[in-house]
């Protein structure tokens, strides 16, 4: 099969890719201009699957470029993984998330209704539309009611209720995935857990005084590992039901202090470094808790995590001292 891949320079997307091409499947990368940044990826794709690898290059928020990558082309399926993905970046830049996060799919979605409405097509929400729901509550289904509490999360609400609406109304293949906290090679080192993992490799290497900053360690989340999570986007986009929405997570919840402590065991830097509370780490307004029930992507695909959390943080801390020279 031929499948797009929005994204494919960001954190999933080179993983997923990966999947794809050794499965068998022709992969093409949408990339917003041709300056040689898909050779970025390659600290996480191996050459030879990166010699499979096509790229076309359109703007998501100009819909006119989007308009010509599929006037010219044609997929069997989209994987729509490109986002403006930090919430703490949505507070401060609220228009620019919400242009690229829903503007910028309503634009993708209208080429493919127009000129490719038989290609499947797979929207990346995200847990954050849930909001905060608290843990007595229990683990949340696709049916909780969707409560976003940063601009990150809004935008990919409204984005994820316009593919819903499309997929009923027009009678067209989408489906919705909310995946849930996950981690791993290539995660960007503003985000939790890769942040801490990106300061203990420089701790290590005596680029930085041992002491680690952060943010919010008593934040709870389900965590799995990003090889984990694109098998769940690959398997869904084999068998989805169009128009449904699929919770994608890990079966086991940790703090953000117990996942630092267990990179610092690993590391051999327990006791060895003071912890810090940096302002700029904690988020204006944070989920305390998120807990998931992912059963229904499960029920229809099989799927489940794989990798050890233990694999996953030690593989992050080696990609980061590959990365730190």
């Amino acid at each position: 099969m031929k499948f797009l891949v929005t994204g494919i320079t960001g954190f999933v997307g080179p993983h997923l890719a990966n999947l794809l091409v050794e499965q068998g499947h022709e992969v093409t990368g949408l990339l917003r201009s041709s300056n040689g940044r898909e050779n970025d990826i390659r600290d996480v794709v191996p050459e030879v699957n990166f010699s499979r690898f096509k790229f076309v290059y359109g703007d998501l928020t100009d819909y006119d470029s989007i308009t010509r990558v599929f006037e010219g082309n044609k997929w069997d399926g989209v994987f729509h993984l490109a986002a403006q993905s930090h919430p703490p970046t949505s507070f401060v830049a609220p228009r620019g998330t919400f242009q690229t996060n829903c503007n910028g799919t309503i634009n993708l979605v209208e080429a493919i209704q127009r000129l490719n409405p038989e290609c499947r097509f797979m929207f990346c929400s995200t847990s954050e539309v849930y909001g905060a729901v608290p843990e007595e509550k229990g683990p949340i289904t696709e049916d909780f009611p969707i409560a976003p509490i940063n601009p990150y999360g809004v935008s990919k609400a409204a984005a994820d209720l316009y593919v819903h609406e499309r997929a009923k109304s027009c009678h067209l293949p989408f489906f919705v995935t909310r995946a849930f906290s996950h981690t791993g090679p290539r995660r960007g080192r503003k985000f939790s857990i890769s942040s801490d993992a990106y300061q203990i490799v420089r701790v290590k290497k005596g680029y930085q005084e041992p002491i680690i900053k952060v943010g919010t360690l008593s934040s709870k989340r389900v965590v799995m590992d990003v090889r984990d999570c694109v098998k769940a986007y690959y398997l869904l986009m084999l068998k989805f039901e169009p128009g449904e929405v699929y919770n994608i997570s890990g079966d086991q919840a940790f703090t953000m202090g117990e996942l630092l402590e267990m990179m610092l065991e690993i590391s051999d830097l327990k006791s060895k470094v003071r912890l810090e509370v940096d302002p700029n780490l904690v988020r204006p307004i944070d989920i305390p808790v998120q807990i998931c029930n992912s059963r229904k992507c499960r029920d229809i695909t099989g799927w489940k995590p794989e990798i050890a959390m233990n694999q996953t943080l030690a593989d992050l801390l080696s990609y980061w001292t590959t990365k730190i020279k």
